[in-house]
């Protein structure tokens, strides 16, 4: 007798392929693709259903991209190791920022004041610079504030000792519960900024390694700190031209944005601009490494190289795109 999950998937399988059959040309592609992400599937009714849902995709993804060939996007897509995923299963995956943080009853908060005549660069790249360590991977745990805190911290410590040091996540995921963050369940990256001041301190990536669990106890060890945060700024919500400043004159900024929509799961590359319609919704932190002018800002993400332009996006400015500048944080050494 088959299990419920294989009659679940056959179901499925069935519903998505009522109009169309899976096509043989490209059976090679999904093999590729296959051998490249590491994908590997127990039962054909799940391969099946899984081949169903990645030739949607590619076929939204080439729909895009002739598109944008004809001048009607800024942006390409490219497929990717999501590419098996709905676009449901994906933000379900992915969705990692706690809801209703009350930023009010927040103590040592400084809030960035942008000024009239400040002078800043038309283009800044904090990565051409040495503030930016190399793009990570949260994998299979909901932990992307920990990663845009870490991204933020590892920048403030180089501009204070030169140092490029790949700082902890696991360090933050394992021993920021108390101060409400839920491990690979979601959290906020400014609760992360408060675990570092509780502790007086961040261990780095090579002696308290990554691994995207969160049933742990907390492991830091304080005489192997690297560094440490007294307080944090707050960007006012909303306001790109103080984002603009503080990215400048700061380093790069930890940022939440709204990533529901299934273009921004498959950026490739170019000036992408948000499709979604609807109430914007913070769902996934990053970190502002950069910008070019008032065109673009330059977003590290923590979805591995095989995402976006090597790990990166370059994210519209001018309309808060995605809500880049309604929660944007920094840490204060």
């Amino acid at each position: 007798m088959l299990s419920i999950s294989v009659v679940a998937l056959a179901w499925l399988f069935s519903l998505r392929t009522l109009s169309t059959a899976l096509d043989p040309t490209l059976e090679g592609t999904w093999r590729d693709w296959k051998a490249t992400h590491s994908k590997e599937y127990e039962l054909e009714e799940e391969e099946s259903y899984r081949r169903a849902v990645w030739e949607e995709n590619l076929q939204m993804i080439q729909d895009h991209n002739q598109e944008a060939d004809q001048g009607k996007h800024s942006y390409k897509l490219g497929m990717n190791h999501f590419g098996d995923m709905t676009n449901e299963e994906i933000n379900k995956k992915l969705y990692c920022l706690l809801p209703d943080l009350d930023l009010a009853s927040q103590k040592n908060v400084v809030t960035f004041k942008s000024s009239e005549n400040l002078q800043i660069p038309s283009r800044v790249d904090w990565r051409a610079k040495g503030f930016v360590t190399e793009v990570k991977d949260q994998g299979e745990c909901g932990s992307c504030w920990a990663f845009s805190a870490t991204g933020a911290l590892e920048g403030m410590n180089f501009k204070k000792t030169g140092k490029l040091i790949s700082l902890s996540e696991q360090n933050l995921i394992d021993c920021s519960k108390q101060e409400g963050n839920n491990g690979c369940q979601g959290g906020f990256t400014t609760q992360a900024f408060v675990t570092v001041q509780q502790l007086h301190g961040i261990n780095s990536e090579e002696s308290y390694p990554y691994d995207g669990l969160d049933h742990y106890d907390c492991r830091y060890e304080a005489e192997n700190s690297v560094t440490a945060c007294s307080n944090m700024g707050l960007i006012p919500s909303g306001d790109e031209k103080a984002l603009l400043q503080a990215v400048a004159t700061i380093g790069p900024i930890a940022v939440s944005v709204d990533a529901r929509s299934s273009k921004f799961h498959f950026y490739k590359s170019g000036i992408f601009k948000n499709p979604w319609s609807g109430d914007l919704q913070l769902t996934h932190t990053m970190l502002v490494v950069g910008y070019n002018s008032t065109r673009y800002w330059i977003v590290k993400n923590s979805w591995s190289r095989a995402w976006g332009a090597n790990g990166y996006m370059f994210m519209e400015q001018g309309s808060n795109p995605c809500g880049i500048a309604t929660l944007a944080s920094y840490p204060i050494p």
